[in-house]
Order: C-alpha cells, then structure tokens, then sequence
C-alpha cells in the first residue's frame, strides 16, 4: 500500500470497513511510515473529539438532517470503494 492508498482509505480503515487484506496492508504501511502513523493517529483522536463534543447533540438534530448524512456517508463509502478497489 503507498501513501496516497492510505491518505484515502483512513476512515475506512478506522472504521473497520476495508477487508481483511486491505486492513493487513494498511497496517503494515503504517509499520514502516512514520507519516503515515502520525497522520492515522491524528485522525483518530480528531474523530473522539468530535464524537465526544457532538454525542449529547445528536439526539436534538432533525430526522431530515440525520437521513441526509447518512446517505452522504453511504454514498462516499460506495464511491471510494468503487474508485480504487479499496474495500477489496
């Protein structure tokens, strides 16, 4: 896996959505490239912030607004995996 895979699968990889291979492959990037950990890392601790700070609001957002994200959340995974064979 080069850099750029893993500059694009990051939120698949943290949200456990990449295959098993692809998973592998990821974390042996991660192994051997300082960069590429750092910036995984960063944005885990990003996505718990933001989690952390968002969580007592969610239950307030309106149905509409929810349904929307979810389909664009829906929509971005299918595109990425269907772009680069990510998911595989």
């Amino acid at each position: 896996m080069l850099c750029r895979d893993v500059k694009r699968a990051v939120y698949l990889f943290l949200d456990g959505q990449l295959g098993e291979m692809k998973q592998n492959d990821y974390n042996s990037h991660l192994k051997l490239c300082p960069s590429c950990d750092t910036r995984t890392k960063l944005q885990e601790k990003l996505r718990r912030f933001v989690r952390k700070r968002v969580d007592h609001i969610s239950d307030a957002a309106p149905d509409r607004l929810k349904t929307r994200l979810v389909r664009s959340i829906r929509a971005f995974r299918n595109e990425w995996s269907r772009a680069d064979g990510v998911l595989d």
